[in-house]
């Protein structure tokens, strides 16, 4: 079981030969991003929701030097980057999940080229790269003939507030 979970992260030479096996057999794939600190209900919703989109869901996490330069707090990132793939990675909704050192996930997407590109409701598929809502890699996949679509929140649930309430 745990070696399953493990099979789960790739590096992203990896992930792009996987991507393309299932692409070549019709598979529809599912991309999105985030930090996923520290997962709760709200994440684990948003993914299943996103997987229900399409046939494989790819997740690329935030490495702990990109989510410091995002910003979120002196103390974050909470849990490492390979702790918080391999808690994704045991989700039965993902079927990969690779970790990105860049500011965005634009490489990533580039690379896999997935059919749906996917983020929470805080973004807008329709912004422009001028807006914050604007979700990076939009243009790229729907110039490969992809689909951007945004999810909603589940109501009160926030890694920001969490902490908050720890402390």
């Amino acid at each position: 079981m745990l070696t399953a979970i493990k099979d789960k992260i790739m590096e992203l030479p990896q992930l792009v030969a996987q991507v393309q096996k299932w692409q070549q057999n019709g598979e529809k794939v599912v991309f999105t991003n985030g930090c996923f600190d520290l997962l709760h209900k709200g994440h684990v919703t948003y993914l299943a929701k996103a997987k229900a989109l399409g046939d494989r869901l790819v997740v690329a996490v935030n490495s702990d030097d990109s989510v410091r330069r995002l910003n979120k707090g002196p103390e974050r990132p909470i849990n490492s980057e390979q702790d918080r793939a391999f808690v994704l990675s045991a989700l039965a909704a993902l079927d990969a999940v690779v970790i990105f050192d860049e500011d965005t996930p634009l490489a990533v997407i580039k690379a896999i080229q997935p059919a749906i590109l996917v983020k929470g409701g805080d973004y807008d598929a329709n912004a422009t790269s001028a807006s914050p809502q604007y979700i990076v890699g939009a243009q790229e996949v729907k110039e490969n003939g992809g689909i951007v679509k945004t999810i909603s929140f589940e109501v009160g649930y926030s890694t920001t507030n969490m902490i908050k309430k720890f402390k």
